[in-house]
């Protein structure tokens, strides 16, 4: 499981990476052999290419690397969808340029002799940044941020199914009938999750040895289901590490003969899995803590003000499938209300923590989603907020599943594609291009799922129509 790389823990910075000089030293003492080249996908997958060492050196880390650009517009089997601005037949599917960030330079200890680098795209005629691209979506608007004099600031937990069978065995069963790594619901249990150690385990080491901090896990409400909380971050940095996460716990389970499933919703009856997102801001100046005080600060009510405004014309940003939409249901940990509370897990929104380490938690993300869009949107609805000087409603308390004077997060794609379409806040925070790209993404998930006969259908009605 791990690289034969001793030297690489002596390059580590505080950050967790290594800089183009220690690469390149690694590449020439043969410790590293190969570097993957990536940027995340539309539906937030890691994708690029594997350079062997020296080229990577002598021809791509000055110049990029070519990519298509249909790669940012397409559907999750990469078939090349209709519509789009960015990228078309019509306009022959071009090149994209990959350009390291030799920010995000990393050794790979679950991959033999392999290093990553993450990328910004841009066009290859001009070199302008591609800002539809989803790294480039949370980049402008930590942008926004700092021209408002604020650093925003990013912790995430995201949960997952662990699962005996492997990856084919689940695709031969047609991901039927599976059977879930612990026979009962595990959270915060101890002993059911030593059994699962060998695979969870490997997953904390491994991110913890490819520099990316892990918190913790845990056992969470569901057969199989777990919980790696990473260290938070600034924004950009965050995303970059939940996409190398979900990367690295599928390879890890799967060298070990099993899966792991993101999915919302992956059965009815169990809990859905969900991306909590913390979010807060930090003055740029002093690198002191905004929403900090003995009470809650101003800009920290408008920012929630905002989050709250914008959350169902945003909801495509963090509930992206139309299994996201299974997730929300009442009594399921998963939230229902556009509303805030401290410390209430009922709500969309819970205000958490003390000093500097005030936050809000936006509950509404399932583990399906792209990291860079539902930072993107959290950050665009809280700067939103700031804008506009928005007054904060009162505090909702008690059971919000029940709460009748409050609105409801959309239950279906359908309802959150329409409130996105018709969003003047969206255009208004993300620009035209970036809108446009997003609705047709969505649309046209919502269009694959109508064409297709679901199980469901054949059992209600092939014989009793």
């Amino acid at each position: 499981m791990h690289a034969n790389c001793p030297a690489y823990t002596a390059y580590v910075d505080s950050q967790g990476t290594i800089s183009r000089e220690e690469l390149a030293a690694l590449i020439a003492k043969g410790e590293i052999d190969t570097v993957i080249v990536a940027f995340p996908d539309l539906q937030g997958r890691m994708v690029g290419k594997r350079f062997t060492g020296w080229f990577f050196l002598e021809e791509v880390a000055d110049h990029g690397a070519e990519n298509c650009n249909y790669l940012i517009a397409t559907d999750m089997d990469d078939n090349p969808i209709p519509g789009y601005r960015f990228a078309s037949y019509e306009l022959g599917y071009g090149d994209m340029v990959s350009m390291p960030d030799w920010n995000t330079v990393r050794v790979l200890p679950w991959q033999t002799k392999t290093a990553l680098v993450l990328t910004d795209l841009s066009h290859s005629t001009s070199h302008e940044p591609i800002h539809v691209s989803p790294r480039q979506v949370l980049r402008d608007q930590v942008v926004r941020a700092e021209e408002l004099g604020y650093t925003p600031m990013v912790g995430s937990e995201i949960e997952f199914y662990l699962f005996d069978d492997s990856y084919r065995q689940a695709h031969e069963k047609g991901f039927k009938s599976l059977t879930p790594h612990s026979p009962w619901m595990q959270d915060y249990q101890i002993v059911q999750t030593t059994f699962d150690e060998y695979v969870i385990g490997d997953i904390r080491r491994n991110l913890e040895g490819a520099g990316i901090p892990v918190e913790c896990s845990k056992g969470e409400a569901g057969r199989g289901q777990h919980e790696v909380n990473l260290r938070y971050a600034e924004a950009v940095e965050m995303a970059d590490r939940n996409l190398i996460y979900k990367s690295a716990a599928k390879e890890i389970a799967a060298s070990h003969g099993r899966s792991v499933s993101f999915m919302a919703k992956y059965n009815f009856a169990e809990t859905g899995s969900s991306c909590h997102v913390h979010s807060s801001l930090w003055n740029t100046s002093d690198k002191s803590a905004a929403f900090a005080g003995d009470e809650m600060p101003e800009v920290f009510k408008q920012y929630l003000a905002g989050l709250l405004a914008t959350a169902r014309d945003f909801t495509l940003l963090w509930a992206p499938t139309v299994n996201s939409y299974r997730r929300f249901q009442p009594g399921s940990w998963a939230p229902t209300a556009v509303a805030w509370g401290s410390d209430n897990r009922t709500l969309g929104y819970r205000v958490v923590g003390h000093g500097s380490g005030a936050r809000v938690e936006c509950r509404i993300p399932g583990a399906d989603a792209n990291s860079y869009f539902a930072f993107a949107g959290t950050i665009a609805g809280g700067l939103y907020g700031i804008r506009h000087k928005l007054k904060l409603e009162p505090e909702s308390v008690g059971n919000g599943y029940e709460a009748t004077d409050v609105t409801r997060i959309p239950s279906t794609l359908s309802e959150a594609i329409d409130c996105w379409e018709k969003s003047d806040i969206a255009r208004e925070c993300f620009g035209d291009e970036v809108h446009h790209h997003v609705l047709t993404m969505a649309k046209a998930e919502w269009a694959a799922f109508n064409q297709t006969v679901t199980d469901w259908e054949l059992t209600r009605y092939f014989e009793r129509a």
